[in-house]
């Protein structure tokens, strides 16, 4: 495995005396834990609610359900289950292209704007008079969402060191276990405005939570901040601060543009299919729990206004786990032994689900399931943004991760229909089958890495990474001097 950073030095370049001068005073004017603190107080609140707003307007589909939707709009047989599908299929198309434009705008004007895009689809969703209209808002609901996750995870890793990332990754994901209890609570607020203007509590779902999106949106572009070197919020000092520390560590302080060879890398990089398996069979289960747990809670006897307050607990349960196991990743620092443990206890969830009918036992499965779907996604999330060099490249991979990952959603909205409940022997078996995969995939990579890391150990005499101040710049991650995170 990979050792901790802080300590590593290289043999490389040794630094001029002007830039040591220059660093020596920069460590003793800068307190380096203090800035970070800074960092955080300013990035993360304020990427975190943006995913939360997005989780909240995909997945409050499944609340609305059950508070009339498919009944008003006419639906179907299986219909229901096609709105669900075609809003990945939006998703997948548009998450490489954001990218590419997120890599040749800035995050302070691309991340507001998808923003405020996806409100007003979100918003639309409440309007809507029949099936068709519905497919069509929930196509556009995607491609306008789709941009977001792969963006935010890009941008954090200019701003923070390798092993400083996870947390952070895991922080911002731990908002769509936070929007599934506050959907959850929303929804059971809302549903009592049923009648008013004349319309069901499902359409005031869509409408209230889409128009929060879009007041949010319009603030944003006041608090989304841009990459370090134009970040009007940091002093001088500070932002040559961020350069020094981030030089040595990884590739964000050095200044590249958009390169189309980069994006053929992460292409044939085996490595990058690994990471975006490893997210696609977590992305089926995932999606499944929270788009269907209302359903499948309601389907144990409770009403449609106790299933949505009794979706709340599995979620808050999975956030704070998603935390912890994210500290963990980074004090160990590890990421696949986390990863097996988490996915060992949502495939326990699983096992109940399918195996016991008392409601009581039921609902525990659901609980073990979200307590280890979410943090294992936060890791895998984070993975390659630790790993992939060469901005282009990791922007690539992270999008590329999304993508590929999200294909497993596509499949897992056709497996929870109507009249397999209130079992779902399908769906919950596939789910199950899906985090099984995901231990092989993950046990796979983990091998892969470390016998990367050891070739190279070899080929160096031993873990050099880091290239000391005034070195070389980084040559992406085929570079000799670069160690993966396992």
């Amino acid at each position: 495995m990979s050792q901790p950073y802080d300590d590593e030095k290289s043999a490389d370049k040794a630094p001029s005396p002007a830039q040591s001068d220059e660093q020596a005073y920069l460590e003793a004017s800068i307190n380096e834990k203090s800035l970070i603190r800074k960092l955080d107080r300013k990035l993360l609140p304020a990427v975190t609610i943006l995913y939360l707003l997005s989780f909240l307007d995909r997945s409050n589909v499944g609340n609305a359900r059950i508070e009339g939707l498919t009944e008003d709009l006419h639906m179907t047989g299986n219909q229901y289950l096609t709105s669900l599908t075609i809003y990945f299929v939006g998703y997948v198309i548009f998450e490489v292209p954001s990218n590419v434009v997120l890599k040749r705008t800035s995050p302070k004007i691309w991340l507001p704007t998808l923003t405020l895009a996806w409100g007003i689809v979100a918003t639309l969703m409440g309007v809507t008079q029949n099936f068709g209209g519905f497919l069509a808002v929930r196509f556009f609901l995607g491609i306008t969402e789709g941009g977001l996750f792969p963006g935010v995870v890009f941008f954090l890793s200019m701003w923070y060191k390798r092993r400083e990332r996870a947390v952070r990754v895991a922080f911002f994901f731990s908002a769509a276990s936070v929007a599934g209890a506050f959907g959850g609570i929303l929804a059971y607020g809302i549903s009592f405005m049923k009648g008013v203007g004349g319309y069901n509590g499902w359409r005031w779902i869509f409408i209230l939570e889409g128009l929060l999106t879009v007041v949010v949106s319009a603030a944003s572009y006041y608090f989304i901040t841009d990459y370090p070197r134009h970040a009007n919020f940091l002093s001088e000092h500070e932002r040559r601060f961020i350069h020094a520390r981030l030089e040595a560590d990884c590739d964000a302080s050095q200044v590249e543009g958009f390169d189309w060879g980069q994006v053929n890398a992460a292409l044939r990089d085996p490595k990058c299919w690994l990471y975006s398996l490893g997210f696609h069979t977590l992305s089926l289960p995932l999606y499944t729990l929270s788009l269907f747990l209302p359903t499948i809670i309601k389907g144990l006897g409770y009403t449609a206004a106790q299933a949505q307050l009794l979706t709340i607990p599995p979620y808050a349960l999975a956030a704070c786990i998603t935390l912890l196991l994210a500290y963990l990743s980074e004090r160990l620092p590890s990421r696949a032994p986390l990863v097996l443990a988490a996915a060992t206890v949502s495939s326990v969830g699983y096992i109940v689900l399918l195996s016991a009918p008392a409601p009581g036992a039921s609902y525990a499965g659901t609980i073990l399931a979200a307590a280890g779907i979410y943090p294992s996604v936060a890791i895998v999330l984070a993975w390659p943004a630790n790993n992939v060099a060469g901005q282009t490249k990791r922007a690539t991979a992270n999008a590329m991760q999304i993508s590929i990952g999200n294909l497993g959603a596509v499949l897992g909205t056709q497996l929870y229909r109507a009249h397999d409940g209130p079992r779902f022997f399908v769906g919950h078996g596939f789910a199950l089958g899906y985090m099984l995969a995901n231990m092989v995939v993950v046990s796979v990579l983990w091998l892969v890495l470390t016998r990367e890391n050891r070739r190279r150990d070899n080929r160096e005499g031993g873990a050099a990474e880091g290239k000391g101040e005034g070195g070389e710049e980084w040559a992406g991650d085929d570079d000799p001097r670069w160690r993966f995170r396992t």
